[in-house]
């Protein structure tokens, strides 16, 4: 419905919006299995469906927020200009730690180390997309685009070890094909710019 209603010139944000959405949706349904598993004793060690649920949690909720972000900045809700602050990338790395720390406590503390991967992940997301201006928002959303895609390819790693084998085997198939393309897609806008990925980013 909103894509044919959304004007040609705001479908860079549909996109960034649609990427937030499909980030969102791999982390729910990576929470919802880590509940069960949780719940039925099955992650007794981080082992590999505890180290999927924890890339697909961190991976989706970046992607959400940092959606929702790009949005506002092409939609003019928040500043086109690169919002930074004193040690911005330093403290995004001590948010990385802390989220690993959490992963690989989620067999001791269960839930609570799930809340704080969504947390710093959500902040992390944000902490990516602000300091980006404006002209290059369409380089990150393209970026966000393959973090979604990688996010549902390690949903699909979650369902195949809960045993769900075929709809995480599509997941895996469809999650890559969206990943890679969307890297693809990336590289070729940052050569268009004349720029690199990693100077984009950093």
């Amino acid at each position: 419905f909103f894509a044919i209603k959304v004007e040609m010139t705001q479908m860079p944000q549909l996109v960034a919006i649609f990427n937030g959405f499909g980030g969102s949706a791999s982390a729910l349904v990576a929470s919802s299995e880590f509940l069960k598993a949780f719940k039925n004793g099955a992650l007794t060690d981080l082992g590999f469906l505890g180290i999927s649920i924890t890339l697909s949690v961190l991976v989706g909720t970046l992607t959400f927020t940092g959606s929702f972000i790009a949005f506002g900045k092409l939609q003019g809700f928040i500043s086109s200009k690169p919002i930074t602050f004193p040690g911005q990338q330093i403290f995004n790395g001590l948010l990385a730690i802390f989220m690993l720390s959490a992963a690989y406590l989620i067999p001791t503390y269960g839930i609570i180390s799930l809340y704080t991967i969504i947390v710093l992940s959500a902040l992390l997301g944000i902490l990516l997309v602000i300091p980006i201006g404006g002209a290059d928002m369409p380089v990150v959303i393209s970026l966000l685009n393959s973090y979604s895609g990688i996010a549902a390819a390690m949903t699909g790693f979650v369902l195949v070890s809960s045993g769900n084998q075929s709809a995480g085997n599509a997941l895996i198939i469809c999650g890559s094909l969206v990943g890679a393309s969307g890297m693809i897609l990336t590289q070729i806008m940052c050569k268009g710019m004349n720029r690199s990925l990693s100077n984009v980013i950093f």
